[in-house]
């Protein structure tokens, strides 16, 4: 079959698709799919993503794993902490505009490392070489306003970052909100639990509901 036939074009359907595919992970029934040579090929013109993911660069969260998902069906971008620049806006507008894909993905983690090094740095436990200025700069004003709410439990935190990462997305690039307004994209910010690899729908915008795990602490 071609990469076309299996291709969800709907944010629905998208969605669905990855949660399926994550659920194989979870369970260990991966199927593997377009991974093989003869898909490969059809692909060397021409690619048609159906989910943009960005997420977290740590190395235990590899998209099209805890997906189950091959070549050519997820168009990624990472950054640590999943912080946003004006790179990781050009290069989702890409995924959308372009590319076509009708659901753009957040992918955060519990425990996550740029969370923790802006903590630290925050009790004067680390001190950050200037280098990491820009990932501690970002998260910053996140712990601050879980300080404000009097959120300290580490996964409502680590919620609190994804749903801002969401908004910081959806208002940043103009492209996006259109296609978001327009009901041609859905946003979904998924965070994965690095102990059984099950993602947690914690924000979506213009996606039909989805039961994808247990509840996180709202902000």
């Amino acid at each position: 079959m071609t990469q076309q036939e299996h291709r969800p074009t709907t944010p629905d359907d998208a969605l669905l698709e990855l949660l399926a595919g994550n659920e194989r992970f979870v369970t260990g029934s991966r199927i593997h799919p377009h991974q093989d040579a003869e898909h490969r090929s059809g692909l060397v013109n021409s690619q048609k993503p159906f989910a943009v993911v960005f997420g977290c660069s740590d190395s235990r969260l590899a998209a099209e794993i805890i997906f189950d998902r091959g070549l050519g069906d997820l168009f990624v971008i990472r950054t640590a902490g999943h912080i946003v620049g004006a790179e990781v806006l050009a290069s989702i507008e890409y995924g959308i505009t372009v590319l076509g894909a009708p659901l753009l993905v957040v992918l955060g983690h519990d425990s996550c490392g740029a969370i923790q090094a802006t903590q630290d740095a925050l009790a004067g436990t680390f001190e950050p070489g200037p280098g990491l200025l820009p990932i501690i700069d970002r998260i910053a004003p996140v712990l601050a306003y879980a300080r404000a709410n009097n959120l300290t439990d580490a996964d409502a935190i680590s919620a609190t970052h994804l749903r801002s990462t969401v908004e910081q997305l959806t208002t940043g690039n103009p492209r996006l909100a259109e296609a978001v307004a327009a009901k041609e994209c859905a946003v979904v910010g998924f965070t994965s639990r690095l102990q059984d690899g099950r993602v947690t729908v914690v924000s979506s915008e213009n996606a039909a509901p989805v039961d994808a795990g247990p509840p996180i602490a709202a902000p």
